[in-house]
């Protein structure tokens, strides 16, 4: 009975997961070209705000905490260190971050084929990175780096480099976390924990898990002052690891 419900409530979702592909990615193109960056940045984040209510649909439930106090947007630029569970990470990450508005990093191959999601990526401030030419990458991510720097702005990444399921976080690497810092040395670094997005879309995204409780919460900001990147990598990796396990044993502390 479940599996049937699960792949009913899947087949109503995906419709509506398509159509705000269309849609928004005809609202992106007349926001962009007709009012400029800051219009298109308000419809991406109208779109991530539709993605994550259309969760609703398939009777999973959202839920977001920040458990710390974080500085106010354009006061010192911020990098965003999560997990890496699954493709709804990141609007949930938009959505419930869009008061900092943070920059991803991408694989360049998204940059084409998905409507919405990869016209956003293209003009939208991404840095689009290929995965075969090391080189390059840093360089991309450097540049974003510079653009936070400059702008006191924010930054997402996945320093696990590609998607792990909920019960093993896979290592995190630095070099990407490196490339920012360089570049944007006064940044905040802030561990971000997402649970369930991996248990949402455990096989792609058909059948989808209905009646999951997917997560977001922000922890404490790390400060890079006197540590290297790699240490300032284990230690957001460690404060995740540590929120999964005492929410897992039910020990967490409530702010």
């Amino acid at each position: 009975m479940k599996k049937a419900l699960d792949f009913l409530l899947s087949i109503l979702y995906l419709l509506y997961f398509g159509i705000m592909l269309l849609l928004f990615h005809i609202v992106q193109l007349v926001a962009y070209n007709v009012f400029g960056k800051e219009a298109h940045k308000k419809t991406v984040v109208w779109f991530n705000f539709c993605l994550v209510h259309g969760w609703y649909l398939t009777g999973s439930h959202v839920h977001f905490e920040q458990r710390t106090v974080l500085p106010q947007p354009g006061e010192r630029p911020i990098i965003f260190v999560a997990n890496h569970q699954s493709m709804f990470d990141i609007p949930g990450l938009i959505w419930f971050l869009r008061k900092y508005y943070p920059y991803f990093v991408s694989k360049i191959e998204l940059a084409h084929g998905i409507p919405g999601i990869s016209y956003n990526l293209r003009v939208g401030g991404a840095a689009l990175i290929d995965r075969k030419d090391g080189k390059k990458a840093v360089i991309e991510i450097a540049k974003l780096g510079q653009r936070i720097h400059d702008a006191k702005g924010s930054a997402a990444i996945f320093p696990e480099g590609t998607r792990s399921s909920s019960a093993q976080m896979k290592p995190f690497a630095a070099g990407g976390l490196m490339a920012l810092l360089k570049r944007a040395p006064d940044a905040m670094v802030v561990p971000v924990v997402i649970q369930g997005t991996g248990r949402f879309n455990p096989k792609g995204l058909f059948p989808l898990t209905s009646f999951t409780k997917m997560s977001w919460t922000v922890l404490p900001g790390l400060e890079p002052a006197g540590k290297t990147p790699d240490e300032i990598a284990q230690a957001a990796r460690q404060a995740i690891l540590d929120y999964l396990d005492c929410t897992y044993t039910k020990t967490c502390e409530s702010d």
